[in-house]
């Protein structure tokens, strides 16, 4: 009887584990292994506190509070490395650059407004025909309540007459209400003019201060170098620029 012969599937079978688990070992490490480029040497460069230039192979302590410059082999420039900030001065930072920004805008704002408003009006012949004709408006509504107040007062006059034959009686509910609704419409006719004259107050003071702003542009002060128009409170007006 010949010897029996050991099975040799289990070895193979061992080396197949072995090999499947290699493969999925391989992406695991490649993973963990930074490449080539990034892993590469670099000389980092900066200038201290004293002026000093430290160079060094990696990041300089003296250094963190700056910008390091990072450079290839071959003095090119592969990198920044940005200084290091506490979260007090991430937050300062943060607040220049806004404050900066607020003011690089508000600045292109008053250029824009001061040349609108030069091409709007590029002498003082042209800005006073705009304040008359703002001002003609007005004046016009003025007008319109004077003349509101004649037609009221001639309703009441026969108002008052007829009121006469009740001297010392009580008015007839008709006559009482057309009396009191004239007087009424009077009291809203005088308040709208009192509105209106104060708005013409308004629109000069508004145009003083606007031809005061413009004769400085006129004269060759810059555009947006002079602030802003300073524009007294109210209600109506022509649109601001």
């Amino acid at each position: 009887m010949s010897p029996r012969r050991r099975p040799v599937a289990a070895p193979a079978a061992r080396c197949l584990v072995l090999a499947a688990a290699g493969a999925l070992a391989l992406p695991a490490l490649a993973q963990r292994t930074p490449p080539a480029s990034a892993a590469g040497p670099g000389i980092y460069t900066c200038i201290d506190d004293q002026g000093r230039r430290l160079t060094s192979d990696r990041p300089i302590p003296a250094c963190t509070h700056k910008e390091q410059r990072i450079l290839n082999r071959d003095g090119s420039l592969k990198g920044v490395l940005p200084p290091t900030l506490t979260a007090e001065e991430r937050a300062a930072k943060e607040a220049r650059e806004r404050a900066a920004a607020e003011a690089r805008a508000a600045q292109a704002d008053a250029v824009r407004r001061d040349r609108n408003l030069m091409n709007r009006f590029p002498d003082q012949a042209a800005h006073d025909k705009a304040r008359h004709a703002a001002l003609d408006t007005v004046r016009l509504a003025i007008r319109a309540s004077e003349l509101r107040l004649e037609a009221l007062s001639l309703d009441r006059k026969p108002l008052l007459d007829e009121a006469e034959f009740y001297v010392g009686k009580p008015l007839p509910a008709a006559l009482k209400a057309q009396l009191d609704a004239n007087d009424a419409a009077v009291a809203a006719q005088r308040s709208a003019m009192h509105t209106q004259e104060a708005e013409v107050e308004r629109i000069n003071r508004l145009y003083d201060a606007e031809l005061a702003h413009l004769q400085k542009l006129w004269a060759g002060a810059p555009a947006g170098s002079i602030g802003s128009v300073a524009v007294a409170p109210g209600r109506g007006g022509r649109p601001r620029e």
